[in-house]
């Protein structure tokens, strides 16, 4: 049976209790067994893959330019897309839940793809009320919550 993967989805750049919201996301993931799924470059997905990685967690990055190299360093899997914010698709079609911290319109673009193909979408530090993503206001708790939305 394939490992459940769990799209973390957010900023670029992102805010100090937001970055260790991500990362302590990304330490939940790993403890699971989960992979983690991201877009591969900073703020958020840099700390979520961080986390994850220092749990000696499995990450992927979905990158939006043509060079393995852009990744963070906590990147085990580099996905070259070349399609910029199009490759948000790729990050949602690829995860069984996906979990947004915070974000700006690209991560609204993530969660209205995810909620469109029916993947559960829980949200946490986020300006964002939207009708069908579950909200959770702690990061054990958002993992629990897309872990119990997938079974």
């Amino acid at each position: 049976m394939a490992k459940i993967q769990i799209g973390v989805i957010g900023g670029g750049v992102c805010d100090n209790k937001t970055e260790m919201i991500a990362e302590e996301i990304g330490r939940e993931l790993a403890m699971r067994g989960v992979i983690l799924i991201c877009g591969g470059l900073g703020g958020v997905m840099e700390a979520c893959a961080r986390g994850a990685k220092r749990q000696g967690g499995n990450t992927i990055g979905v990158l939006p330019g043509n060079s393995r190299e852009e990744a963070n360093r906590y990147i085990d899997f580099q996905i070259v897309t070349n399609m910029g914010h199009a490759r948000n698709a790729i990050v949602v079609a690829s995860s069984d839940a996906l979990i947004a911290v915070g974000g700006e319109y690209g991560t609204l673009s993530e969660i209205a793809l995810a909620l469109k193909m029916g993947k559960p979408v829980v949200i946490i530090e986020s300006k964002w009320v939207i009708e069908g993503a579950i909200r959770s206001s702690d990061p054990v708790e958002a993992v629990d919550l897309a872990l119990n939305a997938i079974a």
